[in-house]
């Protein structure tokens, strides 16, 4: 899976959670940027996340990430992708 559809695949379940439908994020985007991505949304989406890929991130990864970016590569390399 490549890292692109990551981010698409993040990009619409975050759409889902804020009830932003219009909502755009790049590899740079964080919590910061965006808006009512709060700490309730940040553990609905790593919920939703491990649901869709059937993986787990342990507490000290999820507190490294600073940006969907990183979230992506996390996620790339947990499920083998490129």
């Amino acid at each position: 899976m490549e890292s692109a559809h990551i981010l698409q695949t993040i990009t619409e379940v975050l759409r889902d959670i804020l009830h932003q439908p219009n909502l755009v994020l790049t590899e740079n985007s964080s919590a910061e940027d965006v808006e009512r991505w709060d700490s309730l949304a940040q553990v609905n989406l790593v919920m939703t996340l491990e649901r869709h890929y059937r993986i787990r991130f342990s507490l000290g990864e999820i507190k490294r990430l600073r940006n969907v970016g990183e979230m992506v590569a996390l996620i790339a390399a947990k499920t083998g992708s490129k």
